[in-house]
């Protein structure tokens, strides 16, 4: 280790691997996929934590639809009928927390359970990993920001600058709970988002829209296809027009993103046609996402796809008198950046150097939506650092080294007294 203040040696020499992993353990079993009533309930339980932690608790009940009705409503996907904020501050000399460390609670449903070696609101521990859902996105950043807050005020550190914990919903579907809190007067004067990063440093996120497209057919007997036009031949075409654009889009790329293979996507996840096997189907519904550039307008990319899906249309027959119809649904991810030069880079690029005790992680893009464009949006400069390989995320193998989380818990215990200072 390189040289470290006393403080510092002394808040890392409580970080407490074991109970690291209890924590985790008992939060990936709250099966708090996004919209469920675990999701309202895993913010009350986390509540108890934070107030252990000796901070000052906000855990309030969200106006749905008074955020829904917002200007810069960012959008939902997930059904819910209520939603929890919880933060949780240590005041400093300032009324503004010099640092805020923030989480997610919500994760995606669980899939096709036949492709899990596991239960996946079951933890398991498997040669040095926890295996589960929401295991790298994003339990264990969120258990990485409690734990690093409690190393601080086990040790005895006292900060000089303010720290808040700021635990979300809704981020899977569009940041409802990130939206609330800052509307609710939440702020800080820089923010690290523990989305898992892999050991580098997230300066940009690309944005991604959702969107609906329905396309219409004529129905007929499946004897007499000729007679109707079937929705799903035109989707086809349709698709393919889309992957043209996806294509097009991906031409020119952002410096953070180049280590992509396609940083700008554009994918279809979901399709239903027809209702009777011996019919030509009359419509079709695809939902989608379309990736955005980080310094991207969505507006603009709106109409891009709108635009190429009329010039589709037009080639295909049926089409040509009966447009497709692109609506803009669910999540609505702006991208979003970390201003170049602000100091917290650097301090937390330091900190992973000194504990790891190997080089300042590379920074780099991600070619997904998250909070940080919100917090970002607010005036708050926000990065990514946190455990977890994303492309384990979402899927049937989701997990995060235990090794790892510790190596960010000790990151955030450096990053968060270097940024707000002590008393001693």
């Amino acid at each position: 280790m390189p040289e470290l203040t006393r403080a510092e040696e002394r808040a890392l020499a409580v970080v407490d691997r074991q109970a690291i992993v209890s924590s985790l353990v008992e939060l990936l079993a709250v099966p708090s996929i996004s919209g469920s009533d675990a999701e309202c309930d895993v913010q009350h339980r986390l509540a108890k934590d934070v107030q252990s932690l000796g901070l000052d608790v906000d855990l309030w009940s969200m106006d749905i639809a008074e955020l829904t009705a917002a200007e810069g409503f960012p959008g939902t996907e997930a059904p819910r009928s209520e939603a929890w904020g919880l933060v949780g501050t240590q005041a400093g000399e300032s009324e503004i927390p010099a640092l805020v460390l923030q989480g997610h609670v919500d994760v995606v449903p669980a899939g096709d359970l036949a492709h899990w070696r596991t239960a996946p609101f079951e933890p398991t521990l498997r040669q040095g990993s926890i295996h589960g859902r929401g295991a790298c996105d994003m339990k264990a950043g969120v258990v990485a920001n409690l734990a690093a807050v409690r190393a601080i005020r086990e040790s005895g550190v006292r900060l000089r600058g303010g720290l808040a914990l700021h635990l979300v919903i809704g981020e899977e579907d569009g940041g409802l709970g990130a939206f609330g809190t800052l509307r609710r007067g939440h702020t800080g004067e820089a923010c690290v988002i523990t989305e898992p990063t892999s050991g580098t440093l997230i300066t940009g996120a690309a944005g991604a829209l959702t969107f609906t497209l329905e396309v219409p057919g004529a129905a007929t007997h499946a004897a007499t296809p000729y007679a109707g036009s079937s929705a799903i031949d035109s989707y086809v075409r349709l698709h393919m027009g889309l992957q043209s654009l996806q294509a097009e889009r991906n031409r020119i790329v952002e410096p953070l993103m180049r280590e992509y293979p396609v940083p700008y996507p554009l994918v279809i996840g979901r399709v239903e046609a027809g209702d009777w096997s011996s019919s030509v189907p009359d419509r079709l519904v695809a939902e989608g996402r379309l990736g955005l550039r980080i310094d991207e307008d969505p507006a603009a990319a709106r109409a891009e796809l709108e635009y190429w899906v009329g010039v589709v249309a037009e080639a295909d027959p049926y089409l040509r008198d009966h447009p497709p119809v692109v609506t803009w649904s669910g999540g609505q991810f702006a991208g979003g950046a970390f201003p170049s030069g602000h100091p917290l880079g650097a301090v937390v690029a330091a900190a992973h150097a000194d504990v790891t005790g190997g080089p300042a992680p590379r920074e780099r893009g991600a070619p997904y939506g998250s909070d940080l464009r919100l917090y970002a949006g607010s005036g708050i400069p926000t990065l990514h650092y946190g455990p977890g390989d994303v492309r384990l995320a979402h899927g049937p193998e989701e997990a995060v080294e235990i090794d790892e989380v510790v190596r960010v818990v000790e990151t955030l215990v450096l990053t968060a007294i270097r940024t707000c200072g002590t008393l001693d």
